[in-house]
């Protein structure tokens, strides 16, 4: 693998402006639009998907699949995607560009008909895996084909935040277009138009392309440690097994927890054992020894533990409280893209334009946190408009779209060698799109169950056989006559046992998490901005103390 870099480096310069053209686009393709065509390719593979959330409720009305059973298939698809980041530039260099989309596009249309059509849960963890294979190589091809058009001169703290456009883009909107096809059809409507842009994507292919390999000298697949990813793979879903079903099946109380967290444990010592053995293992372990790999990992296991609100009290709040149907969620969750987009343009100013220091750049994205967290303490409540959750959503985005980009900047000024870089991608993306998802899932449906009980216990203590003290209760709007009209009390005690009663303690206990939010990202940030923590790269100017602008201003005005 040490000629592919050398390859890399001695390649000539990239062209510039108009006069950038792709070598695999046939001749007669205006130049202007040879990279828009692989752009759009690539939201083609974003949108695509093993299994779609935003259909969520139809799935659960035609099958018999838990939302767990969902989300266990969704990282699934996530875990595919995270082992394969060292594969990717070995596929680039061993492959033609056809073969690679072709290839992908196929795989992704084959495991949609499979998902439309089987109920299988075996079957459905191994189709949604190999789409998120397919996903995540289709849109690496593509975007690496575009970088030096993005960037000519391969400037990262560009082309990880225009990349991250096209990234939460799809995220956000495939939400949204399957909850609106699920609306309008059925849910394997989704699958279905996926079919199609796979189908669109194999005719642009043919008929604007040809085949094109930037190596001369055909990289061999050779040697590659199969095994040892097989076992990462294993190890990757028995963890998310565990977290996504671990709040259902009450932990280790259960056996089916207690064999899958065994089993894990095995297959993570036979994996590591696997990595430090080999002489050529899938991962090198010696990248976790390049500066600030490991506080870079630290960082972003803090950061989806506290963007894993996002996936479980917004679920809960709009779902089991306010019974929002997938469409008008979806649509609310839509509001976090305009932040998202706020959030990827200031990282383009920090990084790019200023070249300030990027651990206080993450400071300020946890203090978005701590605003978006702050936002939802004090507005949940039972007659709250959703609309008033946006600004807390955009908030949200915001904090989302600085971190993610910056953290995987960070990565590559960590990680010089091409080779290693790919591989702590797969590390990081263990940690970002997979482990800490999961572990946030499996950790605040803990908390909100146990919260939830206690509260109902507490709330209990005050009903005795002899007094009724109903003082004691937050009826709310629930009376519309006098508190002391014993019927009144008697008709609000009834209601308040029924639906009421279960919103207004899943309420309290949602406001007690989002509290442990509040604190937990406050100290993050203040952590981050008061602390001087070297830079990533040397070259990289000190931000400024906040009040030396405005006092620089304001001598200049004086002046």
């Amino acid at each position: 693998m040490g000629r592919l870099t050398e390859f890399l480096m001695k390649a000539p310069p990239p062209p510039k402006g108009l006069d950038f053209s792709m070598p695999m686009m046939k001749g007669w393709v205006p130049r202007r639009l040879q990279p828009w065509i692989y752009v759009l390719t690539a939201l083609c593979f974003q949108f695509s998907g093993g299994m779609y959330l935003g259909a969520l409720d139809e799935i659960r009305g035609t099958t018999n699949f838990m939302i767990e059973d969902v989300m266990f298939l969704l990282y699934s698809s996530l875990a595919g995607m995270a082992v394969w980041f060292p594969m990717l530039f070995k596929m680039k260099f061993r492959f033609t560009n056809q073969q690679l989309l072709c290839t992908s596009a196929i795989v992704i249309g084959i495991c949609n008909i499979i998902t439309m059509h089987s109920h299988s849960m075996p079957v459905l963890v191994v189709v949604c895996f190999f789409a998120g294979i397919a996903k995540i190589q289709g849109t690496f091809e593509c975007m690496s084909n575009i970088q030096l058009w993005i960037t000519p001169r391969r400037d990262f703290a560009v082309f990880f935040p225009v990349l991250h456009i096209i990234l939460l883009t799809a995220i956000e909107g495939g939400g949204w277009l399957a909850a609106w096809i699920g609306y309008h059809f059925t849910w394997e409507m989704m699958h279905v138009i996926t079919v199609g842009t796979m189908s669109f994507v194999l005719l642009t292919q043919i008929t604007l392309c040809r085949p094109f390999c930037p190596m001369p000298n055909r990289l061999s697949l050779k040697g590659t440690d199969w095994q040892g990813a097989l076992l990462i793979c294993i190890t990757m879903l028995l963890f998310s097994y565990i977290f996504v079903y671990g709040d259902y099946h009450r932990w280790f109380e259960s056996q089916y927890i207690r064999m899958a967290g065994a089993f894990a444990l095995i297959f993570a010592g036979l994996a590591l054992y696997r990595l430090i053995s080999n002489r050529y293992p899938y991962v090198e372990l010696r990248l976790l020894k390049c500066k600030n790999v490991v506080p870079i990992l630290i960082v972003t296991t803090l950061a989806e533990l506290a963007f894993g609100a996002e996936h479980t009290l917004e679920e809960i709040i709009y779902t089991e409280v306010v019974g929002l149907e997938e469409l008008t969620k979806e649509y609310q969750y839509m509001w976090a893209l305009p932040g998202m987009f706020l959030g990827i343009a200031f990282d383009i100013y920090w990084l790019k334009l200023q070249k300030w220091k990027v651990w206080k750049l993450i400071g300020i994205a946890f203090l978005s946190v701590f605003a978006y967290a702050l936002l939802m303490y004090l507005t949940v409540g039972v007659s709250v408009n959703i609309e008033q959750y946006r600004l807390a959503i955009l908030l949200r985005g915001f904090g989302y779209g600085i971190l993610v980009p910056t953290l995987m900047w960070a990565l590559n000024e960590s990680v010089p060698i091409l080779e290693q870089f790919f591989m702590g991608l797969f590390v990081f993306n263990i940690v970002h799109m997979y482990l800490g998802g999961a572990m946030g899932y499996g950790f605040y449906t803990t908390f909100i169950s146990y919260f939830l009980t206690e509260d109902m216990v507490n709330y209990g203590r005050q009903l005795t056989l002899t007094n009724l003290d109903f003082s004691h209760f937050l009826f709310g709007e629930l009376c519309c006559v006098s508190p002391e009209s014993s019927r009144c009390s008697q008709l609000a005690f009834g209601r308040f046992m029924g639906d009421s009663y279960l919103h207004s303690m899943m309420l309290v206990a949602i406001k007690q998490v989002y509290g442990y939010i509040i604190w937990y990202s406050l100290i993050l940030s203040s952590i981050f901005l008061l602390c001087d923590i070297p830079a990533v790269r040397t070259n990289i100017r000190k931000v400024p103390l906040w009040p030396v602008p405005a006092i620089e201003y304001l001598a200049g005005r004086r002046k």
